[in-house]
């Protein structure tokens, strides 16, 4: 996988903006990446650990921003073979962003421009027993494909499954719509 393009301008949606990130965002990334309902996933973030995978990253980074605020982040790693037009897709909210669809508008506002760029397929791959992010992907329209065996290395050093999910152009030409609020 390699990067994808550095956001030339922000994407926009009716509540969350995708960027580029900014040397301003490290603190409050570092917050939400420290919060237990987000630790449990991400583990082990450091101030020098954010600043060099997400802030200096800026052709895999998107900062998910809500009014003004840093709400969490992304990742966007686009396969650079043309044969499999594939990007993998990782994300996180901040808990107090929770419930209200941030994280669908984010992926599907980055999964649109994927499409536009060329890209066929989107896969996400979260723990399985991160029940909530599965339930969020699928109200999006992402489809299990299959169960990643021993595929993340968990504190203690114990392994555990992933679920293997994608998105395809075939199943929304232009991306996914956006979430439906209230």
């Amino acid at each position: 996988m390699t990067a994808s393009q550095p956001l030339a301008a922000p994407v926009t949606g009716p509540l969350v903006t995708l960027r580029a990130p900014r040397d301003a965002d490290a603190e409050p990334l570092l917050a939400i990446l420290s919060e237990p309902e987000v630790a449990e996933w991400w583990v082990g973030y450091t101030p020098e650990r954010v600043r060099d995978e997400f802030i200096a990253a800026p052709d895999v980074t998107r900062i998910i921003e809500v009014e003004g605020e840093c709400a969490g982040a992304m990742f966007v790693l686009r396969g650079d073979d043309p044969e499999y037009p594939t990007t993998v897709m990782h994300l996180f909210i901040g808990t107090r962003f929770r419930g209200r669809r941030v994280g669908e508008e984010a992926l599907a506002l980055a999964i649109r421009e994927e499409f536009a760029a060329g890209i066929a397929r989107v896969t996400l791959d979260p723990n399985v027993h991160n029940e909530g992010a599965i339930r969020s992907y699928e109200r999006l329209g992402f489809r299990r494909i299959g169960v990643l065996r021993d595929y993340q290395v968990r504190p203690g050093g114990h392994l555990e499954d992933a679920l293997f999910l994608d998105l395809t152009r075939s199943d929304f030409p232009d991306g996914p719509p956006l979430p439906q609020r209230g």
